[in-house]
């Protein structure tokens, strides 16, 4: 098999929607952050490696901790507006690039951190690469995302998922899933790739309301909907804005679960 072609397919329709991205992309729990300095106990001034920074979504948590960051992001646009939102914040370069393409010429960090973007990488190139750009005992940081549906969880979704059913883009897919469902996404592929201790997991549950125009802006920024076809998204959003519309409170609220996994560097 063929190793992907970085930033390409998918993976690259992230820049399409870069000014919406930047407006409704979610950020991360604070919690989260003061999490990953308990657990790698880096100084100010650390050397941290971020891969796909988007427009900094993650970038902010990381630089807020007195960190120096080297941000990498492929997509141009994404990668102009982090710079923008990011001035002032610490000390850090933006720099347009994927994790494969970066020629890294020699430098070394304690800490690689992956924010909702690791699963984009080849598992084979990305491993070894991380392992070689961490110094000795350095630390690789995973951040998974996903949506789930706990007790609580507003029952407005179960419509919405009969209408990604019924314009064809459910993938065949049962819709979101309790939070105890969700296995910690790259426990095994961690170990497995012998580069890295088993990781320490913490996982964040947390909550957002969204009006109809809020959540369709959330939603124009997922490579599925950008890539699927104008007439399914177009039948998807209006229906979405209507069940949302309909509802008293006008608001939809989506849970999210963060799960942080944090690997130290092996020989």
């Amino acid at each position: 098999m063929m190793a992907r072609e970085p930033y390409s397919g998918m993976a690259s329709t992230f820049n399409q929607a870069a000014p919406l991205y930047h407006r409704v992309r979610p950020g991360y729990p604070v919690e989260l952050f003061h999490d990953l300095a308990g657990e790698t106990g880096l100084a100010d001034g650390a050397r941290v490696l971020e891969i796909g920074a988007g427009t900094g979504q993650a970038t902010r948590g990381l630089l807020e901790q007195g960190w120096s960051v080297v941000a990498l992001e492929p997509g141009p646009d994404l990668a102009a507006m982090a710079r923008q939102a990011l001035t002032g914040v610490g000390e850090v370069d933006v720099v347009v690039s994927s994790f494969e393409q970066w020629e890294r010429r020699g430098q070394r960090f304690e800490l690689i951190v992956a924010a909702t973007s690791w699963h984009w990488l080849d598992p084979r190139v990305a491993y070894r690469k991380a392992a070689d750009t961490l110094r000795d005992d350095g630390y690789l940081a995973i951040i998974a995302t996903d949506h789930v549906f706990p007790p609580d969880a507003d029952e407005l979704f179960r419509d919405v998922q009969k209408v990604y059913q019924q314009v064809g883009m459910s993938n065949g897919q049962a819709g979101p899933q309790p939070p105890d469902a969700i296995p910690v996404p790259d426990f095994a592929a961690i170990v497995g790739s012998g580069f890295f201790s088993p990781p320490i997991v913490h996982r964040y549950l947390w909550s957002w309301n969204y009006s109809a125009d809020d959540y369709l802006a959330l939603l124009s920024t997922y490579s599925n909907h950008i890539a699927a076809r104008p007439e399914q998204r177009d039948t998807l959003f209006s229906r979405i804005q209507e069940l949302i519309d309909a509802r008293p409170s006008a608001v939809i609220r989506k849970h999210y679960l963060n799960t942080l996994q944090v690997a130290r560097r092996i020989d």
